[in-house]
């Protein structure tokens, strides 16, 4: 809304004169820089929109690269792209125009000249302590209420250490990672950084949150140790390039800090303030801030928040608050150590520069929620951010009816759930809620939610989880801390190696990977072939490959779960089809591939497990039951073998995942480790004498004689685009080829982050727009081409079989 006597404005804008002026910000945001500097000269107003620093800000960001502030950032921008030279004199003298005002633009440049300093010493609504011993502490606080240590860290050489001015002394020309508010990453020296600090009146500035400074300065390390109360972290036996960013330095000017956010994963997280001062802000587990949106994708998980900046929030929210919506507040001193425990919201703003270390971790308090946050779907991560506000049916009206409870009661520690879930009741948050709940999805257990109280619990938040999703064949979350194969070593690494938190480690193996149901699924499977009765070193799947995986004496067990049932029934047919052939041929490969023991399906009905053996050969029953495929190898010697698994994959009609028919496998285990853990220790000869045994048995597998493929699937001379009377095999590759261009980078971001974000972004630019264009490649070619697609599967479990690998590595 504009105020009175705003004449200017109506004769500047004409037309656009309708639009708010927030919005009018928002479009000349989406121009490019040189758009911007034409649009200036329109009008006095559009003068000034185009010259607020703060869309200068967006416009450099959504660059990136490393920053070297030039006391503007229009300046600084149009030097970053090269639109003026260095000597160019940007800077005018400030053009003034009367007759124009804007409380958008006001609010917006009071953000960026208040002061801080006036912030006073609060009341304590968070305990203070001087120390605590681990029997005090894990009782009172961990996973259960926030506190401030004040003596924790006297001993730290960084006590000392860590000032502004000795930091730029010893490590001036130091690189670190700046805040990140867009795709681009920035970068800045820390001489530079502390400048931008200096003349920098940025309504949310930037500052340094950097995971990697112990690699570009080790000496850091040296100067602080992690406080006794936390040393406990379960991510600890994961190599440090496999374990998830867990602490960063934190330095930031007056105005900045943190927004709303849960830590992710559900971890737990100690901070400790070396200088400076800090405001804090926390409401506990599902009770979302007042101007806070949660959005959750029921894809595939993902978290997104929408929240305004810190500063905006203490400025512009927090003021509207009634007194039982107030979160929990406390102003960190430097020495001090705050803990926030898991699923707690928090929010942060620097009162003045300040200079902080930060870790998060995993311990026996917080592990089951880090694993349940793992875990597929949803629905169990929406009630875990945002309460019961994310089930449908639980409206405002039905958490209003409650009395709120008081600030004092927030740190009592024989608190209730019900006290804290009433405490976050209110307007503000019934404001954002509406579309936050639209989004979810829950099966009938929510039916008889009606009188539950929400609860942190675990107990009560997996009862959201989604039955029907499994590790194995559902998509795994972009927000999740680690890969999904990352988690499954994870959780093998601390079944073996901490025997004495095996009870723990399981209930969080059943509610991140399922991992009760693939174990029911072994003993069924061991119990009919006669095989010994897993110990309990064997409980968990090993490896990291794309199926559950057992280890049982010296038999493999895989259960072929990857890709949905018809997926993974051509995948156990092709195997017994390869197995069939080199034994048929004589082959030399028989000495390098596992011995096939029992092969077959295992179904669950009436409640329990059975198996049906199958040695590849003819078409199951219970296949047809469950699954009726349409092939035209049915009447084949092996129907589910290679070439049916060719067509089958140009197939577009979706797979049935949720079946409960899984096939198998029991192979001899093999001898020797996976090449990825002995590579680094072997020779120079050990390489060539292995790359010189690859050779061998890959000839071997030239010389093996295929069938070949269909005369139906062949295609036909002529043109080279897809035409009319071209066989439809060659419709179905354009429409999998569609169909998997669309999906292109959340299959690659799938990968467990083992591909640089940048060049999933850009994956799209290698692809042909037209996928029928490849078409007269592929018929020149064609033989070729589809036998070595059906060959690489063989030729990857051949090659890891020569390396002596286990034969569950695919």
């Amino acid at each position: 809304m504009e105020a009175a006597g705003n004449g200017r404005r109506d004769a500047a804008l004409g037309g656009l004169a309708v639009l708010p002026d927030e919005l009018l910000c928002a479009v000349v945001d989406l121009l490019q820089p040189t758009d911007i500097g034409r649009l200036a000269c329109v009008s006095s107003v559009m003068y000034i929109l185009c010259n607020e620093e703060p869309l200068w800000m967006s416009k450099y960001l959504s660059v990136g690269g490393r920053l070297e502030y030039k006391g503007s950032w229009k300046k600084t921008t149009l030097s970053r792209l090269s639109l003026c030279s260095e000597n160019n004199e940007i800077e005018q003298k400030a053009r003034h125009f009367d007759g124009f005002n804007s409380l958008y633009l006001y609010r917006r440049w009071y953000r960026c000249f208040t002061s801080l300093s006036s912030y006073s010493f609060d009341n304590g609504h968070v305990e203070r302590k001087d120390d605590l011993s681990l029997d005090q502490f894990r009782p009172q606080y961990d996973g259960k209420s926030p506190v401030l240590l004040s003596k924790l860290v006297e001993t730290w050489p960084a006590r000392t250490k860590w000032t502004i001015q000795q930091l730029v002394l010893d490590y001036g020309e130091v690189t670190f990672r700046i805040s990140q508010r867009s795709p681009q990453k920035i970068i800045m020296t820390l001489k530079d950084y502390v400048s931008y600090m200096e003349l920098q009146h940025d309504e949310d500035p930037l500052y340094i949150f950097d995971d990697k400074f112990g690699e570009s300065t080790p000496a850091l390390l040296e100067d602080y140790s992690v406080p006794h109360l936390f040393q406990d972290d379960l991510f600890d036996v994961l190599d440090y390039d496999q374990r998830p960013a867990f602490r960063w330095l934190i330095i930031g000017p007056e105005r900045s800090g943190a927004s709303w956010h849960v830590d992710p994963g559900l971890t737990s997280a100690w901070n400790t303030l070396l200088c400076g001062r800090k405001r804090w802000a926390l409401y506990p587990p599902g009770r979302v801030p007042g101007g806070v949106t949660v959005h959750v994708s029921d894809e595939d998980g993902d978290v997104d928040i929408e929240t305004p900046t810190s500063l905006q929030w203490w400025l512009d929210i927090y003021p509207h608050l009634a007194e039982h919506e107030k979160p929990l507040e406390c102003t960190q001193l430097p020495g001090e150590t705050i803990f926030v425990p898991s699923g707690w919201w928090h929010c942060v703003l620097n009162l003045e520069t300040t200079v902080a270390v930060t870790q998060n971790f995993v311990n026996q308090s917080n592990f089951e929620h880090v694993c349940l946050d793992m875990a597929p779907g949803h629905c169990h991560k929406g009630v875990c951010r945002a309460g019961l506000l994310a089930v449908p049916g639980k409206s405002i009206r039905d958490i209003e009816n409650h009395p709120p409870g008081t600030v004092s009661k927030w740190n009592h520690t024989d608190m209730t759930r019900t006290e804290k879930r009433l405490k976050g009741s209110g307007p503000v948050r019934a404001s954002n809620s509406v579309d936050q709940c639209s989004s979810f999805e829950f099966s009938d257990v929510h039916e008889s939610l009606d009188n539950q109280i929400f609860s942190y619990n675990v107990d009560f938040l997996s009862q959201f989880l989604e039955k029907e999703k499994d590790h194995y064949t559902s998509v795994w979350s972009p927000t999740n801390p680690i890969g999904q194969r990352e988690a499954r070593e994870w959780l093998r690494r601390l079944w073996v190696l901490k025997p004495e938190l095996r009870e723990l480690i399981w209930k969080g193996a059943c509610l991140a990977i399922n991992v009760d149901k693939w174990y029911a699924c072994l003993e069924e499977i061991s119990a009919c072939h006669s095989l010994p009765p897993p110990s309990e070193d064997e409980k968990l799947p090993v490896g990291t490959g794309s199926n559950p995986v057992f280890i049982v004496s010296d038999n493999v067990i895989k259960i072929y779960a990857e890709g949905g049932l018809g997926y993974s029934a051509h995948g156990l047919g092709t195997e017994l089809e390869f197995y069939d052939l080199l034994q048929k041929v004589g082959s030399p490969l028989i000495n390098h591939i596992p011995e096939i023991i029992a092969s077959g399906f295992l179904v669950y009905e009436d409640g329990s497990y059975r198996t049906v053996p199958w040695d590849g050969k003819g078409m199951p029953d219970v296949l047809a039951k469950y699954y009726p495929l349409e092939l035209s190898y049915a009447n084949g010697c092996f129907p589910l073998g290679l070439w049916s698994k060719q067509q089958f994959g140009m197939d577009s009609s979706p797979d049935a995942s949720n079946k409960p028919i899984w096939p198998y496998m029991v192979t001899r285990k093999c001898k020797g480790d996976i090449f990825a853990r002995v590579r680094d220790t072997l020779s120079k000869t050990d390489l060539l004498n292995l790359a010189s045994s690859l050779g061998v048995q890959m000839r071997n597998i030239h010389l093996l004689p295929l069938p070949l493929p269909h005369v139906e699937l062949l295609p036909q001379s002529g043109d080279s685009n897809v035409k009319a009377n071209d066989p439809p095999e060659w419709k179905h590759v354009i429409s999998t080829l569609d169909g998997r261009k669309k999906n292109i980078k959340k299959h690659l971001a799938n990968w467990g982050g083992s591909i640089p974000t940048v060049l999933i972004e850009k994956a799209e630019e290698y692809l042909p727009p037209d996928m029928g264009s490849l078409i007269k490649f592929v018929k020149i070619l064609w033989t070729t081409t589809f036998l070595l697609r059906g060959l690489q599967k063989w030729v990857h479990s051949l090659m890891a079989k020569a390396l002596g690998t286990q034969s569950w590595r695919d």
